[in-house]
């Protein structure tokens, strides 16, 4: 089979990942980014000015109207009647944070695709057709052609033979509905 070529298909990918996240931590060592801080100042309308908003990378004490709004769009002496009207907070956020979160996103998305491609390859090799089966509208001539298995092999040791178990239950549900439905509806006819 292709095992071996899957497992190492993954041993890449998180290696990959692994090497990605260390790569960020060590560069978070060394310092914040400057678009991991500003100061973002929301200024209303005022007099005939159209509101706006302001941002700018400064520190948390410089954070204030007269160091974020330029250029100031009032003459001198409404400086400060306008400042006041501003609302300014400064933000700070985490990008290595943010980078590490998509990461694990992305690889556990690519691990699912990866087990989905593996399934669908893997899938016709180990599933065997059951020559009996027949269309639906011969069900009962189907279920009386099937050899009877003994309860020894009923019980999977293996969680595939488990999961063909069930997956052969459920099917005989469906069938026993539909055998349901349609005799009803030739009952009502």
């Amino acid at each position: 089979m292709r095992l071996g070529g899957g497992m190492r298909l993954w041993t890449f990918a998180v290696g990959a990942a692994v090497a990605l996240i260390l790569l960020d931590v060590v560069g978070f060592a060394k310092a914040k980014n400057f678009e991991d801080v500003r100061c973002k100042c929301i200024c209303p309308p005022y007099r005939n000015i159209t509101g706006h908003i302001y941002n700018r990378n400064v520190s948390q004490k410089d954070c204030n109207c007269l160091h974020v709004v330029e250029p100031m769009p009032v003459p001198g002496h409404d400086v400060e009647a306008y400042c006041l009207l501003c609302e300014c907070k400064y933000e700070e956020r985490s990008s290595n944070t943010i980078k590490v979160t998509i990461i694990i996103y992305l690889s556990v998305v690519g691990a699912l695709l990866l087990y989905m491609l593996f399934l669908l390859l893997v899938d016709p090799l180990i599933r065997k057709r059951d020559p009996y089966t027949q269309p639906l509208h011969n069900e009962e001539d189907a279920e009386e052609m099937r050899p009877q298995v003994d309860s020894s092999q009923a019980r999977g040791n293996t969680v595939l033979e488990r999961v063909e178990g069930a997956q052969q239950r459920w099917k005989k549900q469906v069938q026993e509905q539909r055998k349901t439905v349609f005799d009803r509806h030739k009952m009502l006819s």
